[in-house]
């Protein structure tokens, strides 16, 4: 089963950036879409970004404009790129895979903004 590993994540002030990567042990053209979530403490988990296999994206209201989630197909990564980090973007983000069948998610990592 493909497994998938973030990284990326850490303390940055608002205003800052950041870019995720989500690594994959195989292919994620196994997956019909890849996306990325966070979840803040006491919240639920929440959908940020997500891509197809096809390329097209989608993204949470609150981010369009200072998100942006690509993937590279020959390398099996998934980036998100967080520029003009808020604190509220704070928490903790993870990788899903969906096949159609199955999610697959990864560890998570730790995105702090300070104000």
């Amino acid at each position: 089963q493909v497994q998938l590993v973030e990284s990326g994540g850490g303390l940055v002030q608002a205003g800052g950036s950041l870019r995720l990567s989500c690594a994959a042990s195989g292919s994620i053209l196994s997956f019909n879409a890849m996306g990325w979530y966070r979840q803040a403490p006491g919240k639920q988990r929440e959908l940020v970004a997500r891509i197809t296999s096809g390329g097209s994206t989608n993204y949470f209201d609150s981010v369009k404009g200072r998100f942006t989630i690509s993937r590279d197909n020959g390398k099996n990564t998934v980036s998100l790129q967080m520029n003009s980090l808020k604190p509220e973007d704070t928490g903790v983000y993870y990788c899903n895979g969906n096949s159609g069948r199955y999610d697959v998610w990864g560890q998570g990592t730790q995105v702090t903004v300070s104000s």
